[in-house]
């Protein structure tokens, strides 16, 4: 994937959104760290309806969130109840 420092991105931007147009996603350095990436409106559009539900959605849906194995309820032991003076 094709690299940008921040600065060149900036002085170059249209460059830099038809290079991401025509090539694909183009990444940017900052201090040369990969900082972020530019990508065309229908590849960010396929990430996102790939990507992970909200909270609210996945607490919303209808599946069951835990498996917590739970003994029949004559199967608990019952302590005796405390006496007092």
């Amino acid at each position: 994937m094709p690299s940008w420092a921040v600065q060149l991105a900036k002085a170059k931007f249209s460059e830099f959104l038809k290079a991401t147009v025509e090539e694909g996603p183009q990444t940017v350095t900052y201090h040369g760290e990969e900082t972020a990436v530019l990508v065309t409106v229908e590849e960010y559009r396929k990430l996102k309806a790939a990507s992970r539900p909200t909270l609210k959605q996945w607490l919303l849906a209808p599946t069951p969130k835990f498996d917590i194995p739970l003994r029949p309820r004559n199967e608990y032991s019952l302590r005796p109840p405390v006496e007092f003076d």
